[in-house]
């Protein structure tokens, strides 16, 4: 299960890769007119992709019965956390030319760009402290705690997609769907264990 996760989690960067492999080639690719941007747009994309995917863990779990799948949900977790820190990358690289400042510009005059560093910032804890050890050091109530905030984490990716994007696509309303639809089954389950008639 876990090496077939990892494949999986590999495959958008290893296409990615592709994709500039056969432009140096000047073979047909996606890259399009702007690499720069089809870069950090794609990777951007995965990211948020694959954080809707681990809060899709549980419920799948929880409906399928396989607890194996509990196994992965760190190891997805930490896929949208590089992502994320590659699309930064990628547009501070190719975009600003490593310009700090420019970056702090734009994080301060575009909302887009606040929202996105923002939903970055609150996933360094979550990224820092996924390891066993930290859930022994914190104490599991308070790690679990501390992980709920990939909730808010994955709304202000959302934001920062449907900010983001131009003219009328579909991809953040359905993104943000998704979220709804999860978050809505977590309330749900919550109302269940509390409500004795609700469960029996």
């Amino acid at each position: 299960m876990k090496p077939l996760t990892l494949i999986a989690l590999c495959a958008p960067a290893a296409y990615a890769a592709a994709q500039w492999a056969l432009g140096f080639a000047g073979l047909s690719n996606e890259l399009g007119f702007n690499p720069a941007e089809w870069t950090h747009h794609f990777l951007g994309d995965t990211a948020l992709r694959i954080l809707l995917v681990t809060l899709a863990v549980s419920p799948l779990r929880d409906m399928t019965g396989w607890a194996p799948l509990g196994l992965i949900r760190r190891r997805i977790g930490l896929a949208a956390f590089a992502y994320s820190a590659a699309h930064i990358l990628a547009y501070l690289w190719l975009d600003l030319l490593w310009s700090l400042p420019a970056l702090w510009d734009d994080v301060l005059k575009r909302t887009y760009i606040t929202l996105g560093m923002a939903a970055f910032a609150a996933m360094i804890p979550l990224a820092l402290t996924s390891t066993n050890g930290m859930i022994r050091k914190l104490g599991r109530t308070s790690w679990e705690k501390l992980h709920r905030l990939i909730f808010p984490i994955t709304l202000l990716a959302v934001l920062h997609h449907l900010f983001m994007v131009k003219g009328n696509q579909p991809e953040p309303l359905i993104h943000g769907a998704i979220l709804a639809a999860l978050v809505a089954w977590r309330l749900a389950k919550r109302f269940r264990r509390s409500d004795p008639e609700a469960s029996a």
